[in-house]
């Protein structure tokens, strides 16, 4: 796959499910970004990814090799089939996606004052108008 400046637009929306898996397509964005020629600008690996991550039982630089050899998102959809346990799947897409802001520590709030701005539920929703406040990008009508 190709590196991404994530300089230039956000990851893709944690929503986004990838082999099954949501938050991974998001993941695998941001490791793009940091193969050689990406940016990764703000974001970084450490937390929510990391905790898919660990959740499925692989390694960071693991991934990032898949990543850099896979031609699209099919051929890392294919290594997790083959590589994670599926049964897996719904509990940490459950985790992740139900994930509320009122759950988190007030650095989560530091970084993503979204959250509080617009009284936001989900963690995902704050990642997502984060993104869009980053690069200008109008907020929905609530």
């Amino acid at each position: 796959m190709e590196p991404l400046d994530l300089t230039q637009h956000p990851p893709r929306s944690p929503r986004i499910r990838l082999g099954g898996v949501t938050m991974m397509a998001r993941t695998v964005d941001k490791l793009r970004a940091s193969l050689p020629g990406g940016n990764l600008g703000p974001y970084k690996i450490a937390g929510f990814s990391q905790r898919l991550l660990e959740g499925l039982g692989i390694e960071e630089a693991q991934l990032r090799e898949v990543v850099a050899r896979a031609h699209d998102d099919n051929d890392v959809a294919a290594w997790l089939a083959q590589n994670t346990d599926a049964n897996k799947y719904d509990e940490i897409n459950r985790q992740l996606e139900n994930r509320r802001t009122t759950d988190m520590s007030e650095g989560f709030h530091e970084k993503y004052p979204v959250a509080r701005k617009y009284d936001l539920e989900f963690v995902f929703d704050a990642l997502e108008y984060d993104d869009r406040e980053m690069f200008g990008i109008k907020q929905p009508v609530a």
